[in-house]
């Protein structure tokens, strides 16, 4: 017998995670956990901090190099880590 009420549970949890407010958190960590996958593995090697704050990822990195390069292509970047985690999550990226 089938129950004309049922839903996935996926579908469960993304609408408790709404109606609780937490599927924004859950963008964010999904956005910081593909930095690797998006920027590559050398340069992810290189980041020492990453965080999410006010809508702006701040991200630490030790060489001076890779900074001015990720500074050159930081627009490109924003887009390709958003359509990542199919979400609007960040607007800037702050490199130190």
């Amino acid at each position: 017998m089938r129950r004309s009420n049922t839903q996935k549970i996926d579908e469960l949890i993304l609408q408790v995670l709404k109606e609780s407010k937490l599927d924004g958190k859950l963008k964010e960590y999904e956005l910081i956990k593909s930095w690797e996958k998006v920027i590559g593995k050398n340069v992810a090697n290189a980041t020492t901090d990453i965080y999410i704050r006010n809508r702006k990822l701040f991200v630490k990195i030790r060489s001076s190099i890779i900074r001015n390069e990720l500074l050159i292509i930081r627009e490109g970047l924003i887009k390709a880590l958003n359509r990542e985690v199919k979400a609007h999550v960040i607007d800037d990226i702050v490199l130190r």
